[in-house]
């Protein structure tokens, strides 16, 4: 065991860990993971290849928003609600935690490296929610389609053997399985910090928490088809909510926003940072922040895009991309926001959850520090509900159409569930991080020799939006 914890932990620190660092005019330097180094160029390559996509074309992302299911095949998805899927597992913890971490490591400046990240993520998740939808296949278990990058690799790899038709692909396995250990880790992750956020808002014994939390994740989860429906109701209800108290709290402190703009593009470009290096902690907490966020690049968005039927195989890619917009630019921002216009010394040394409650308490009093928990439960269990939809394709490529093998991976992550929310365990933790590193390094190999065909989708999709 303590072999395994130590390569986990090297894989980690080579994904994770600064591979090099880069010198900064007017001193201090920059670290650049493996991950940042893989996903800010793929994004940039892609927002060129694209033409810009995520501007050009973000009216037509509003206007199909409106679409309702085209009466696909089965119990096919809208992409619409493939859009609410993604969002639920996009819109979780890391919209409150991740930002209190960028902004507490990083200064008001990491803000604004966190909306440029968003943009050019967003043009990465195009990329690869099209091809999610161009080589998805019929689920004879759940109905409609399935499909992610499991599937499109296979097909990559299938090509380069000149069409030599496989069961599996060694990489594709590899994603695959690095899927299903990532959310086997944030699944303890989540509950740990839902049990720890109701024991300070309510004084609530985590093993109560946790009981409650998991039996609610069951019934959902061990039903054939009640995800969908469920986050249906529950992602618009908590996104709203969310973006309405936050919004009202802008608006009230509307005289402060001009300063805090000022603030964040000062500090964005490192005007206001006192001490060498501190350039290169705003940019890369903001970037890592808008990147990990979104998770444009690193798998999950397109299991869900795979089952979505919007009529085009780029419209269904839009979505995702407006998906990449609604995580980060409004609700992340909406979170920096309101720490943001919080007085800094009601704020002074906190970090974490601790700064977060702090800020709402100074808006609202103790029903700040309630909402915040109770959004936290919301975030937290729709990413649950979310990931093992997910699952659904990963566990199907693995070990085929069965049930014993999808009610077993559930089963598996419920336990997870459980366990996190009575201790957390760093090795759990750093393993499911490990998991979406390597999520991320085996999507990105594949998606840029790829891009060419979610790029002939997209130049057919404007063909026909011309001809409208």
């Amino acid at each position: 065991m303590e072999f395994i914890i130590n390569v986990i932990s090297a894989v980690y620190e080579f994904l994770w860990g600064d591979l090099f660092t880069l010198p900064l005019p007017g001193g201090g330097s920059v670290g650049v993971s493996v991950l940042v180094l893989l996903l800010i160029p793929t994004g940039i390559y892609f927002m060129f290849r694209t033409r810009f996509l995520p501007v050009r074309l973000f009216p037509e992302m509003l206007r199909i928003t409106a679409e309702r299911r085209t009466g696909g095949h089965g119990n096919a998805i809208s992409g619409v609600q493939a859009l609410i899927v993604s969002t639920a597992t996009r819109v979780g913890m890391g919209n409150l935690i991740g930002v209190v971490a960028a902004i507490t490591a990083g200064g008001a400046g990491a803000v604004f490296w966190m909306w440029l990240s968003a943009l050019i993520g967003s043009a990465t998740a195009f990329i690869e929610a099209t091809l999610a939808q161009l080589y998805r296949e019929k689920d004879p278990l759940y109905g409609g389609y399935r499909g992610g990058p499991a599937y499109y690799i296979h097909h990559f790899v299938e090509q380069k053997r000149g069409g030599k038709k496989s069961r599996y692909s060694i990489i594709a396995v590899l994603f695959a399985i690095s899927g299903l250990i990532c959310w086997c880790g944030i699944s303890q992750v989540i509950s740990n910090s839902v049990s720890s956020a109701f024991q300070n808002a309510f004084q609530v014994p985590p093993l109560y928490t946790t009981v409650i939390l998991v039996a609610l994740a069951a019934v959902i989860v061990l039903r054939k088809n009640a995800t969908v429906k469920v986050l249906d109701v529950l992602v618009p209800i908590m996104a709203v909510c969310y973006f309405g108290v936050t919004l009202f709290l802008i608006v009230k402190n509307a005289a402060v926003l001009p300063s805090v703009f000022r603030r964040i593009f000062e500090e964005a470009f490192g005007l206001r940072q006192a001490v060498a290096g501190g350039f290169g902690a705003v940019l890369m907490n903001g970037v890592k922040r808008g990147l990990f966020s979104n998770e444009a690049g690193s798998d999950s968005a397109p299991c869900a895009a795979a089952a979505g039927e919007s009529g085009h195989p780029a419209r269904t890619g839009l979505l995702q991309a407006l998906g990449v917009f609604i995580d980060t630019i409004v609700i992340c921002s909406c979170t920096a926001f309101i720490m943001l216009v919080t007085p800094e010394e009601r704020v002074a040394g906190l970090g974490g959850m601790d700064l977060l409650q702090a800020s709402m308490e100074y808006h609202l009093g103790r029903f700040g520090v309630v909402f915040i928990a109770l959004v936290l439960w919301l975030f937290s269990f729709s990413t649950f509900i979310g990931i093992l939809f997910y699952a659904r394709s990963n566990v199907a490529y693995l070990f085929g159409d069965n049930w014993l093998s999808q009610t077993a991976y559930k089963l598996v992550a419920l336990a997870m569930l459980f366990v996190g929310g009575l201790a957390a365990y760093t090795f759990v933790w750093e393993l499911g991080d490990v998991g979406v590193g390597l999520m991320t390094v085996f999507n990105i190999i594949v998606i840029i020799p790829m891009s060419g065909q979610a790029l002939d989708s997209l130049r057919d999709y404007e063909e026909i939006m011309r001809s409208r």
